[in-house]
């Protein structure tokens, strides 16, 4: 997604679409595990701790939140306390602290489905793609009704360029969650990496009818059609990204690219000053320097 084709004579490839992040989504434990009668004093105490650490986790204070929650686990090490914990070392992007609590909150409940799946998205957050994968695989075994473990695992599979099995588990999240746009986004993503082209649109478009202002889809579905020649078209829905994101350079360069191929040299030479405007250092600026 970062690479992109640099500009040689007079040939002009299209730079790469874009593909948007992984959804994060956390559920917070709002109980510790019940302890026996003769430690009640303990758990009150541990309960005072947890239930401090969740308002302060509420309020961003999440410095605070896992000094309470440390507390709490030295008096009760509870799976909820380590979860808990997990979340706020994660929004803190301590993700390797992260990994460590909600393995130790797995170890305690081995059935706890959004703890392998907060694990997975800490080690996809440090580049451990095959881990991640392995701790959605458990999620999803445990919980095969969350459309986000499929999805998450799908872009994972994608970051890998396991392009079949992305679209496989995107493909699922759909089913299990029709309105999620970007399940068809990245599914999309992945065909037009096959060279699917005609299915990467009609993805788009269906993530499109989903959000009208989905900028990233409007840009990735001008790429797939420019990749069919579908010029014109690729500029319409150029031109509808940059109406919802007047800033998005790299809409108006693929558009200046699109008009060089239409023979409209003077609207690529107009896209592309504009890409140089929003980002001097841009190679648009030899395009502009050679072709204008």
């Amino acid at each position: 997604m970062k690479k992109r084709t640099a500009f040689i004579g007079a040939i002009i490839s299209l730079i790469p679409l874009g593909q948007p992040i992984i959804i994060k989504t956390v559920v917070l434990s709002t109980t510790s595990l019940l302890l026996s009668v003769p430690e009640k004093v303990n758990a009150e105490t541990s309960k005072f701790y947890f239930d401090r650490a969740l308002k302060k986790g509420d309020k961003g204070d999440y410095y605070g939140a896992i000094s309470d929650y440390t507390k709490a686990i030295e008096i009760n090490p509870s799976e909820g306390a380590y979860y808990n914990r997990g979340i706020a070392k994660d929004e803190l992007k301590d993700y390797y602290g992260a990994i460590s609590d909600y393995t130790k909150a797995i170890e305690i409940n081995p059935k706890k489905d959004e703890a392998y799946y907060n694990r997975g998205n800490s080690k996809s957050d440090i580049k451990d793609y095959y881990g991640a994968i392995s701790d959605y695989t458990k999620a999803i075994e445990i919980n095969p009704k969350k459309d986000e473990s499929y999805y998450n695992r799908g872009w994972v599979k994608s970051k890998l360029k396991d392009y079949y099995g992305a679209i496989s588990d995107f493909t699922k999240a759909i089913e299990i969650n029709p309105k999620q746009e970007d399940a068809y986004l990245n599914r999309g993503f992945s065909k037009g990496k096959l060279k699917d082209y005609y299915g990467a649109i009609s993805d788009y478009t269906k993530a499109i009818e989903l959000d009208p202002k989905y900028a990233l889809a409007y840009y990735n579905r001008g790429f797939s059609k420019g990749k069919l020649k579908d010029h014109y078209g690729a500029i319409s829905d150029y031109t509808k990204a940059i109406e919802i994101n007047p800033n998005y350079k790299s809409a108006f360069k693929n558009r200046g690219i699109s008009k060089k191929k239409i023979g409209d040299l003077k609207g690529a030479c107009s896209d592309w000053r504009q890409t140089v405007f929003l980002s001097p250092n841009d190679d648009a600026a030899n395009w502009v320097r050679n072709e204008c």
